[in-house]
C-alpha cells in the first residue's frame, strides 16, 4: 500500500568556537533537527525502559564523560596523525535535545551510546537543566555561555512535547521563520554572531526549498590563565612530528608552581584559568609512548584517578602557543557507538518530533581552539600579575618540554566535566 507521508532529512551541525554546536538541514524533502526516541518502547510500558525516576548531576557528568572518552577514541581510531579537537559535553547536549523525539529502537541505540539507559525521559531532562544552569558563568575573566535555539519552517507540524522540553529543559529559544524569506538566513546568523560574541557570524549559507528547521546549540568559552605567560620570553623552537620531520613553533615559557603528575607513560600539568574554575589539563606522552596507548586508558574510572594524583610541585613548562580548527562528520563514528538507526531511513523512529517519517543524513561538529600566553580566546583586559613562587633547587624541579604530539583537555573543576578534547599533532 502507498503512502502520502513524506520524508524528512535531519542534518544535525555540531559547530563551535570553543564550542558551538549546530544543526542545519541539507535534505532534498524536509528537514528537522533535536533528539529522543520514547514513543514505542513507552507505548508498551511507560517505565519498562525509563526505570530510574531520578538522576543527579554527578551521574550525568559520568555518562556525558564516558560518551565522551568513548567518543574521542574512536575518533582517534578513525584520524590517525591529525589534529583532533571536540567538545564532548556539547555533542552531548545536542543529541540530549533530540533525544526528545525519538522511539522505539533509535531511541535505545542513543540511550545506550550517551550512557543512560535505564533512565527516566523528564530525570533526563530535569538532570541536563541542573547540569547546565551549574555550569554557566559569566564574569570578565571567565565566560561559559550556552545557548539553544530552534528555527522553524512556517507551517511545519512538530510534537507538541518535544518542543515543551526542548524550552523548558534546555531553554530553548524557538521561533517560526519564512524560510522562503532571504531575510530568515540573517536573523538566525545575527543570533550566532551575537552568541559568540562576533567569533562564528555566518552558521547558515543556504535554506533549501524543503529545510523545515535548524537547530542550533551553541557553547562559547573564554577564559584568562590564572598567571599568564611572560610574551617577552615566548621562543620559536622545533616541534617534532609524528613522522619524524619537525616544524618551528612559538613555544610559551613559564617557571613555577602548578598541579603535576608524571608516572612511566606520561607527564601530566594542570594549568588553572582565572579563579580556578576551568584548567587546561595537557598530557604529554614519554619518548617512545604513543598517544593512541595513553588515549585507550582514558576510561570515567581512570580519568578521575588521573585528576586525583595531581599534587602541588615546582617546574619549568614550556607550551606551544596554537591555533586551530578542526571539522569532522560524526556520522561513522557514532554509528562504530551503537547509534546506527538515526542515519537509516527505513530505520529511524524519530515519531516524537514530527508525524513524517525522518532521519539523521550527517552529525557535523567544528572547533575552532586558539591557546597563548593570556588564555583562551582572551578578553581584553589588564594583565595579570605573575605569581611569586618560592625557592627550590634544580633536582627537585620537574622539566615539561611539550615539543612532540600532545592530549589537552578543558576541565570544569566545579562540575568535573569535559568541555574540550584533544589531540594536537602539528600545533597551528
Amino acid at each position: 500500500m502507498m503512502t502520502n507521508r513524506k520524508t524528512s532529512m535531519i542534518t544535525l551541525g555540531l559547530f563551535g568556537l570553543f564550542f558551538l554546536s549546530w544543526l542545519f538541514p541539507s535534505s532534498k524533502t524536509n528537514f528537522l533537527s533535536i533528539l529522543s526516541d520514547a514513543q514505542a518502547l513507552q507505548e508498551v510500558s511507560p517505565t519498562g525502559f525509563f526505570p530510574k525516576q531520578s538522576l543527579d548531576k554527578k551521574e550525568l557528568v559520568d555518562a556525558q564523560t564516558k560518551f565522551g572518552l568513548d567518543l574521542f577514541s574512536t575518533l582517534m581510531t578513525k584520524e590517525t596523525g591529525k589534529n583532533i579537537v571536540v567538545s564532548p559535553s556539547n555533542i552531548a547536549l545536542a543529541l540530549s535535545m533530540l533525544y526528545n523525539g525519538a522511539s522505539g529502537k533509535t531511541q535505545q541505540e542513543m540511550a545506550g551510546a550517551l550512557a543512560v539507559k535505564g533512565i527516566n525521559l523528564e530525570a533526563f531532562n530535569q538532570a541536563n537543566f541542573a547540569l547546565e544552569k551549574s555550569r554557566q558563568t559569566d564574569d570578565h575573566q571567565l565566560q561559559l555561555k550556552i545557548a539553544h535555539s530552534l528555527w522553524a519552517r512556517q507551517g511545519f507540524s512538530f510534537r507538541y512535547q518535544f518542543l515543551k522540553n526542548n524550552r523548558e529543559y534546555y531553554q530553548a529559544q524557538i521561533t517560526n521563520l519564512n524560510f522562503e524569506s532571504p531575510e530568515s538566513m540573517g536573523i538566525i546568523n545575527r543570533w550566532m554572531k551575537e552568541t559568540t560574541q562576533g567569533k562564528i557570524g555566518e552558521v547558515v549559507e543556504k535554506i533549501n526549498p524543503h529545510d523545515v528547521i535548524f537547530l542550533i546549540n551553541a557553547i562559547y568559552f573564554k577564559g584568562v590563565w590564572q598567571t599568564e605567560f611572560d610574551q617577552k620570553l615566548t621562543k620559536e623552537k622545533p616541534f617534532y612530528l609524528s613522522n619524524g620531520q619537525n616544524k618551528k613553533v612559538s613555544f610559551m615559557y613559564r617557571d613555577g608552581e602548578y598541579d603535576y603528575f608524571e608516572n612511566s607513560q606520561f607527564q601530566l600539568i594542570s594549568l588553572p584559568y582565572a579563579k580556578n574554575r576551568f584548567s587546561l589539563e595537557v598530557f604529554l606522552p614519554k619518548e617512545g609512548i604513543s598517544l593512541e596507548s595513553i588515549s585507550q586508558k582514558l576510561t570515567v574510572g581512570q580519568w578521575k584517578k588521573w585528576m586525583s594524583q595531581l599534587n602541588k610541585k615546582e617546574g619549568i613548562l614550556q607550551l606551544p602557543r596554537f591555533n586551530l580548527s578542526y571539522e569532522v562528520d560524526l556520522k561513522n563514528t557514532l554509528e562504530s557507538l551503537g547509534m546506527a538507526s538515526i542515519f537509516s531511513l527505513s530505520k529511524a523512529n524519530f515519531s516524537q518530533l514530527t508525524s513524517e517519517n525522518a532521519y539523521v543524513s550527517a552529525i557535523k561538529h567544528k572547533t575552532l581552539v586558539e591557546v597563548d600566553e593570556k588564555g583562551t580566546q582572551p578578553a581584553p583586559m589588564s594583565p595579570l600579575q605573575v605569581k611569586a613562587t618560592s625557592v627550590s633547587t634544580s633536582e627537585d624541579k620537574f622539566n615539561m618540554v611539550v615539543n612532540r604530539p600532545f592530549l589537552c583537555i578543558i576541565r570544569d573543576q566545579k562540575t568535573q566535566t569535559i568541555v574540550f578534547i584533544g589531540v594536537i599533532t602539528e600545533p597551528g
